[in-house]
């Protein structure tokens, strides 16, 4: 069984920072669980690590991905795990961090991605019904599974579709979203989660919004858009991508997007922390204030030194 340490919280909680610091303190690797970081090109918006964060630590599946090239839940689980695999085999501490709950799902438990793809037309015909309203899509969800509709952004429609269809035809509860309880026998997971209060973290989430259009952000999306990009692509569904494409489709300035997206960023907090707090065995660290906090890393270090497998 290999131990793996697992880096879980909303944005702008700090997790990037930590977990570099754990890598570099504990001879690891990171293996990201961002479901926006792994696209290509998408640099400002996602907020990577940066070019002098990576130098600091090997991080695997950021910037791996084409934005036009589909990508699920079981791509990732299968990627990741090879990294997972090959990391712990050269005798270093693999270290996953990010905020995508499904990812974290995907990897902790031990989840069956073999489900079929789904058929086109029936999800066609869901989307018609709905008369193409993204709102009155989720409210259906909803109805279907409150938690799934409380984890999937009401923009997400592909994935929104996909859930309703498997939820009407026959699925009780969604895996993912659900009692899953079996956890992965290949892992010793080590599952740590960061916390803030929630005034603090709401202040980092709007002053990150605001770094993100001083570091370029829009020049980085009117790029994606002469790229032929769309926020109606699954990869543009990222918040700060979409709402800045949409002002812009409408006339407006990218500017014109930025409550939005602190706002949007906002709640997808909320969601992420709701996701994360359901995990039975997560061990949450209270971190405070901008600076680094030596007294958190070190509860962090001594929460993984107590759980590891002694080989």
């Amino acid at each position: 069984m290999i131990n793996a340490v697992f880096i879980a919280g909303p944005t702008a909680s700090g997790k990037t920072e930590y977990a570099i610091q754990l890598a570099r303190a504990l001879n690891g690797e990171i293996v990201s669980a961002d479901s926006m970081q792994i696209y290509k090109y998408m640099d400002i918006g996602s907020a990577k690590p940066t070019k002098e964060e990576r130098a600091l630590a090997v991080h695997w599946l950021v910037d791996e991905i084409d934005p036009r090239t589909p990508f699920t839940a079981a791509e990732y689980k299968k990627l990741a795990e090879k990294y997972i695999d090959d990391i712990a085999a050269r005798g270093k501490l693999p270290i996953i961090c990010g905020g995508t709950g499904l990812y974290f799902n995907a990897l902790i438990y031990d989840m069956d991605f073999s489900a079929p793809e789904g058929d086109d037309a029936y999800r066609q015909g869901v989307w018609e019904s709905c008369g193409k309203d993204p709102a009155v899509l989720h409210e259906r969800l909803k109805a279907l599974d409150p938690h799934a509709a409380e984890v999937i952004h009401p923009n997400n429609v592909k994935r929104t579709l996909r859930a309703i269809e498997r939820l009407e035809h026959g699925e009780d509860k969604l895996a993912e979203f659900s009692g899953v309880t079996k956890l992965n026998p290949k892992y010793n997971s080590i599952l740590i989660g960061l916390d803030r209060d929630r005034d603090e973290l709401y202040d980092r989430i709007n002053r990150r919004v605001v770094k993100l259009y001083d570091a370029g952000l829009p020049k980085e999306i009117r790029t994606l858009m002469d790229m032929g990009f769309k926020s109606s692509d699954v990869a543009m569904k990222g918040i700060g991508y979409k709402e800045i494409i949409d002002a812009v489709s409408e006339g407006g300035c990218p500017e014109d997007a930025a409550e939005t997206i602190k706002q949007n960023t906002r709640r997808y907090a909320k969601r992420q922390l709701t996701w994360f707090r359901r995990y039975p065995h997560i061990n949450w660290v209270r971190l405070s204030g901008d600076d680094f906090d030596e007294n958190a890393f070190s509860n962090m270090l001594d929460i993984i030194e107590n759980g590891r497998i002694k080989e």
